[in-house]
């Protein structure tokens, strides 16, 4: 993990909170990021895990090396998208996924019928 560290309490207490709190209050959760360092709290596995087998729009980044079952679990959610960043499209992948997620939520509110 070269010289970066993860505060484990630190992500215990605000990641994993903003997580649960998201996952209860709003129609997408974001979680920026997914990677080694984060998995070494199982709070923050299974606060994931939660998001992933909600119903809720999860756009997540995902460190390129990831696997592993909760990586899995993403991937093969009916509503998953894999965007890779590259030089040439950073400054306009955004795009993509706000459209994306405003098309979900569209089918959502369709499917609940608002």
């Amino acid at each position: 993990m070269g010289k970066y560290r993860v505060n484990i309490d630190d992500l215990n207490e605000v990641g994993v909170s903003a997580i649960l709190r998201a996952c209860e209050k709003f129609d997408v959760v974001i979680v920026d990021e997914i990677g080694p360092m984060e998995l070494f709290s199982e709070k923050f596995r299974e606060a994931v895990k939660e998001v992933v087998e909600g119903e809720k729009l999860l756009v997540a980044t995902i460190h390129w090396k990831m696997n592993g079952e909760l990586i899995a679990s993403i991937k093969k959610r009916e509503d998953s998208e894999t965007h890779v960043v590259t030089y040439e499209n950073r400054e306009r992948l955004h795009e993509a996924i706000i459209e994306e997620a405003l098309e979900f939520l569209s089918k959502t509110a369709l499917n609940k019928g608002l």
